[in-house]
């Protein structure tokens, strides 16, 4: 089957398109059939060679959903537009889907393994309240060490080993 379609050309950020006719298995910077135009879409400069296009699409060729608008816009074609819109992303839509079935499936695996009698995994670790340790004389030399700066400390310990 043949396709109309647009082969990008022209330098970086400098696009320009050919519009060809290949076979529709073929990459679209492949080998082509005919060149029947061009495209700028900087200047919005369109050359179409109307007369081979017409026949190409009378035997059986069919243009990408681009090159169907620009055919429309051009007057080579007389019937409405495509929409070109790209569909809205579904995956999104599906993740927020999986992760709630996960979660319900969770609390179905606790609450299943309660009725058991097993002990079921805690959802969230409580956080321990603070435990005030009180102080013996031996814990009081090593705070005070702890308070020191590691330069006293190191003095400290030169003193100690003499």
């Amino acid at each position: 089957m043949l396709v109309i379609r647009m082969n990008r050309v022209g330098r970086k950020n400098k696009a320009q398109f050919r519009i060809v006719v290949q076979e529709h298995a073929t990459a679209p910077s492949g080998r082509h059939i005919a060149i029947v135009g061009s495209y700028d879409p900087h200047t919005k400069a369109i050359i179409l060679k109307a007369d081979e296009i017409k026949k190409y699409i009378a035997n059986g060729a069919q243009p990408s959903d681009t090159v169907y608008n620009l055919l429309v816009r051009e007057g080579v074609i007389d019937t409405p537009k495509r929409s070109v819109k790209m569909p809205d992303q579904e995956v999104e839509e599906g993740s927020e889907e999986k992760t709630a079935e996960k979660e319900t499936s969770a609390t179905e695996k606790n609450e299943t393994s309660v009725d058991k009698g097993e002990k079921a995994a805690p959802a969230e670790k409580e956080e321990d309240a603070p435990v005030e340790k009180k102080s013996t004389p031996a814990d009081a030399s090593t705070d005070k060490k702890e308070k020191e700066s590691p330069a006293e400390k190191k003095t400290d310990d030169k003193k100690e080993t003499k």
